[in-house]
């Protein structure tokens, strides 16, 4: 059983983010915000990609579902200011 703050680790240990925020209480579902210069230029498939990749064979053992929303810093600025 996983905990959020762990995946979170993994992930920032892995990729550069300006934003990470993972959540899930049942230890093996999470849903996740990640922000990173990364993923300019790529698709949204690549983005999580690139995400999986930080977190390897734990990915569908472990950890069941990752539902993500990737952004890029622009991207991520552009909500925050739409939201604002």
């Amino acid at each position: 059983m996983f905990q959020a703050s762990e995946i979170e680790r993994l992930i920032a240990a892995g990729l550069e983010c300006d934003f990470l925020q993972i959540e899930g209480d049942d230890g093996t579902h999470f849903t996740g915000i990640v922000v990173s210069p990364a993923f300019e230029g790529k698709r949204r498939v690549q983005q999580h990609q690139a995400v999986y990749a930080t977190l390897g064979k734990l990915m569908g053992n472990e950890i069941h579902a990752l539902q993500l929303n990737t952004y890029t810093p622009a991207q991520w600025a552009e909500l925050i200011k739409e939201l604002g």
